[in-house]
């Protein structure tokens, strides 16, 4: 019966590499002992992702990549194949599901991975990067790529890039980003976001351009009780608390707002407004009054939450 070779370090790893290719050495005969990693970075972006509510297939697939990178990693000391690093993405789904949030959180995972060596965020729009001549966009989105070098460069609402038609600058900004994303794919990790069937077009008019992003993050509007859960933690990171009435009230200009806005609701962003506006609408009723204590200063009354008359488009 064969006797497995128990592997200790790199150079006996290289060692029987090398005879394995001369046939020496029969792959079934290698066991490879490797101490079981512990993984503190997974833990702590972990715990960063665990204040994030919902969104369990963004973290599912967070996991997915920090595998993908460190396995990847440990292939290339042991002189195996490694496929080539490219980490660019697509975000796709309506504001306020935390598409920001999400990108910052992989920043910080990639610096920390050794995949990004400043791990900053740059947020950008059609604006930072189309010009208003010939040369002029190019240039601005050269600039832009410059500054994101060793982090991250996150363009919201990028099928607005390929709006303007053949002679619009837009795919001039597409046709520069798509060469940086080839030549500098190591110093810098491209991230495009947009709502779910505008980025789906825009895709579809660079045929190329999709292949060129092998993580695409589909971010699912919230429902009614994580966007409870987001309005309650709002309140409580600023020390404030819901009257038992302006709770139901809230519940109720939420699931009316979800069906008013079904294509486009803007989820956290809605509820963030409905928190800030109800603070002030608070402090405008409290500040007639003569005597003050904790509790009615940090207590929100049915009466301070108020919607805009405007439909939710935010």
């Amino acid at each position: 019966m064969e006797q497995p070779i128990r592997l200790k370090d790199n150079g006996q790893i290289n060692v029987v590499l090398n005879t394995m290719k001369r046939g020496e050495v029969s792959p079934n005969s290698i066991v490879e002992t490797v101490q079981k990693p512990k993984h503190e970075l997974l833990v702590e972006i972990d715990e960063q992702l665990r204040h994030l509510i919902g969104m369990e297939e963004i973290k599912t697939m967070i996991h997915e990549i920090y595998a993908w990178i460190f396995i990847n990693k440990k292939r290339e000391e042991l002189n195996l194949k490694a496929e080539k690093q490219v980490l660019h993405m697509l975000f796709k789904g309506n504001p306020g599901t935390g598409k920001t949030t999400v990108a910052r959180v992989i920043g910080q995972l990639f610096l920390k991975m050794g995949v990004l060596s400043k791990g900053h965020l740059i947020e950008a729009e059609r604006a930072d990067l189309v010009g208003e001549y010939i040369g002029h966009t190019a240039q601005k989105t050269r600039d832009l790529v410059k500054k994101a070098n060793g982090g991250i460069l996150f363009i919201d609402e990028a099928y607005s890039l390929g709006r303007g038609g053949e002679k619009d600058f837009g795919k001039e900004a597409i046709d520069t980003l798509v060469k940086h994303m080839e030549d500098k794919h190591g110093d810098f990790v491209l991230i495009l976001a947009g709502y779910s069937s505008e980025m789906d077009y825009f895709l579809s008019l660079n045929p190329g351009l999709k292949s060129r992003f092998p993580f695409i993050l589909e971010f699912q509007d919230y429902n009614v009780k994580e966007l409870m859960d987001i309005s309650k933690k709002m309140f409580v990171d600023r020390e404030y608390i819901l009257s038992r009435e302006a709770e139901f009230r809230l519940r109720d200009f939420i699931s009316k707002a979800k069906i008013e806005n079904r294509q486009h609701f803007s989820n956290g962003r809605f509820v963030r407004n409905i928190v800030e506006k109800s603070i002030r609408s608070q402090a405008t009723r409290l500040v007639l009054e003569s005597e003050f204590n904790r509790e009615i200063l940090m207590r929100i009354e049915e009466k301070d939450l108020t919607v805009s008359d405007k439909k939710e488009s935010i």
